[in-house]
């Protein structure tokens, strides 16, 4: 028997098992439990199914190295093999399971794709996903204020307590950068050498935040900036960050942007649009886009096409998310924008989610009178999966700097001068 029957045939157990003991089912003939026996100390054994998943990682159930996986409560095994990377999520923010260093077991087991093993346990409710992400559009109009309401809105504090001084919810440029302060600093600046600002342009920032880059662009390049946010409490924290600035921000989708702009930006939010519209995306931009502007599309992407969500990271942290690929993403600017330059570091992002996560481990005891401990598992759980995910190199933090279709000069380099002139732009490393 392969490992995909034993898998099968113990997952059918399990459901048994463990779902309907009201039944009072007949004790069967053979023993359903496939390798749930008792320990001589009394604990119980974890199945034999995900002991040989966990081996493909190197990580072990109870093992005495840091990125193995502590048992406290047998659920664990129930919930993955019921609930899959749902269920092993669910499982820690309930106090199941622990581990010393959780952003070394996520890399370890993203590596060996592990999750879309997992995934493939389940085929039937991943074919229904599918078709609702094919029959349903969940980053439409009416949609798009969930991920604000939901996760941008759960409370300033906690991004305030987390972030560096510019509120940052990006990736950070590391290159040259000792600290998270400079790191998101030094990709504020980059992004405006590579839309080459100059003084009086208008700038539209989509997915603006709570305004870091534009502030950033308004004090240092003496631009206008229209930024726009489905969140309720960013708007609100950006105004009164850039007061004092030419600088608007709206509360409203993209599609709903009217105007003319010389520069167009997006960091971090290309992540909610959805396949369905990724064209529609485009298109927009290049209507919003004055002749031979300039746009950078800033935004984590994938290694390889997914038409779903982690299961997750879906319902608890970013809610109807789409990580785009590079295919998809070329495919959708087809006839539409001419990629200059593709800039890829995603290894900052693992540097970036790991400042996060000191941050906020160090602000909690002041946090938590606020949140319980059940949001602190959740929020250790998000900060270190996305940084395994990143240090596995499933995950990549794209900046891509398409031009119109009638563009002009040539690519500029990172160190090019703040001054030059053009529809140039570029990084290369």
């Amino acid at each position: 028997m392969n490992l995909s029957q034993k898998i099968n045939q113990f997952v059918i157990g399990e459901l048994i098992f463990y779902r309907l003991p009201e039944r009072r089912l007949p004790m069967p003939s053979v023993n359903i439990n496939h390798g749930l026996h008792n320990e001589p100390h009394g604990e119980l054994k974890p199945p034999q199914v995900l002991v040989d998943l966990l081996k493909q990682a190197d990580v072990q159930f109870n093992g005495n190295r840091p990125w193995d996986i502590q048992v406290h409560d047998k659920e664990l095994y129930r919930y993955v093999l019921t609930r899959g990377s749902l269920g092993f999520g669910e499982s820690f923010m309930d106090g199941h399971w622990m581990c010393d260093a959780m952003d070394v077991l996520f890399s370890r087991l993203m590596t060996v794709d592990i999750d879309h093993q997992i995934a493939g346990w389940f085929k039937f409710s991943m074919l229904v996903e599918l078709i609702r992400n094919y029959l349903f559009n969940f980053q439409s109009i009416t949609r798009a204020f969930q991920v604000g309401e939901r996760h941008y809105d759960v409370g300033n504090d906690i991004f305030e307590a987390m972030l560096d001084s510019t509120l940052s919810y990006s990736c950070g440029y590391w290159k040259s950068a000792e600290n998270l302060e400079q790191a998101q600093h030094d990709k504020l600046d980059i992004i405006c050498r590579k839309l080459q600002l100059q003084p009086g342009e208008r700038l539209l920032d989509i997915g603006c935040g709570w305004g870091a880059l534009m502030q950033y662009a308004a004090e240092h390049y003496d631009v206008s900036v229209i930024g726009i946010t489905v969140s309720k409490a960013q708007q609100k924290l950006a105004r009164e960050r850039c007061k004092d600035l030419p600088v608007t921000v709206e509360l409203k989708d993209y599609r709903e942007i009217t105007g003319s702009y010389d520069k167009v930006v997006s960091v971090g939010m290309f992540e909610y649009v959805g396949h369905k519209n990724y064209r529609t995306y485009f298109h927009t931009v290049d209507r919003l886009l004055r002749d031979n502007g300039l746009f950078l599309l800033h935004t984590i992407g994938q290694n390889k096409t997914a038409k779903t969500l982690d299961p997750w990271i879906d319902k608890y942290i970013f809610p109807n998310g789409k990580l785009p690929s590079a295919q998809e993403i070329t495919q959708s600017l087809e006839s539409v924008f001419l990629i200059q330059d593709w800039h890829n570091f995603g290894p900052d992002y693992d540097r970036t989610l790991m400042a996060w996560w000191h941050n906020f481990d160090h602000a909690w005891p002041e946090l938590r009178k606020h949140y319980d401990e059940r949001f602190y598992r959740m929020w250790k759980y998000y900060l270190h999966s996305c940084a395994g995910f990143f240090r596995s190199r499933q995950g990549q933090l794209w900046q891509l700097g398409p031009v119109n279709t009638n563009p002009i000069g040539s690519v500029v380099s990172e160190n090019a001068p703040i001054k030059a002139r053009g529809v140039r732009f570029g990084d290369s490393k």
